[in-house]
């Protein structure tokens, strides 16, 4: 089993258990926490936390019977089996946003033999897989908003440290890099940005607005 070494930042688990961030990183968290025992342990405890201070706080009325129709739903409802995900590089959070494989995605190129896919979800920040051939270089750029990148396949690395399989990189305004995939194998992976990127090249600013990146 891949060892995570590289998790979710405290306080955008603080924000995904308290259902305030936009889908597109809500996605990546739920991700990565259907893979990583320790943030899904710590996002369960955040979520009951914030549970008990619901339960501690004032009450509302509820209408007549609504405690008994609940019950009855609940009563009524059919065991479900865990959901497994077709793919087994892809998390089941993940699997109905690409069609439940990797074969289904549709990769437009983006130069350098990188491939991407925007997956469709809110628009306050941008969901995208991307394809990195083994031993390619992601050109070097900085960031205006968060990003976090999930790998799914292979591994990357840049001047922070070395990414694999179900780590999760944080990358904010901070931060500026080369991510590289590891020689070894393709790399694949979810990342989320709330904000354009900040290339250095003049090759990658122009074709910016037509990537979408």
């Amino acid at each position: 089993m891949t060892m995570i070494k590289h998790h979710i930042p405290d306080d955008m688990l603080m924000r995904y258990s308290a259902g305030t961030l936009p889908e597109a990183f809500d996605l990546i968290i739920a991700a990565h926490i259907s893979m990583c025992d320790e943030c899904r342990a710590a996002a369960e405890s955040i979520d009951a936390i914030g549970g008990s201070l619901i339960g501690d706080g004032p009450g509302e009325s509820l209408s007549p019977g609504s405690f008994e129709q609940t019950l009855a739903r609940i009563g009524s409802g059919v065991p479900v089996a865990p959901r497994l995900s077709r793919d087994p590089a892809l998390p089941v959070p993940l699997s109905d946003y690409v069609g439940g494989s990797l074969a289904e995605v549709k990769w437009r190129p983006v130069g350098m033999g990188v491939k991407q896919a925007i997956l469709p979800t809110g628009p306050e920040a941008t969901a995208r897989l991307l394809y990195i051939p083994a031993g390619t270089a992601v050109p070097d750029h900085g960031h205006s908003g968060m990003e976090l990148t999930l790998v799914l396949q292979g591994a990357f690395e840049d001047e922070t440290a070395r990414f694999a399989r179900g780590d999760v990189e944080a990358a904010d305004a901070d931060v500026e890099h080369t991510p590289i995939a590891d020689i070894s194998e393709d790399c694949i992976c979810l990342a989320v940005t709330d904000a354009p990127l900040r290339f250095k090249g003049w090759l990658p600013r122009l074709a910016q607005p037509f990537l979408k990146i």
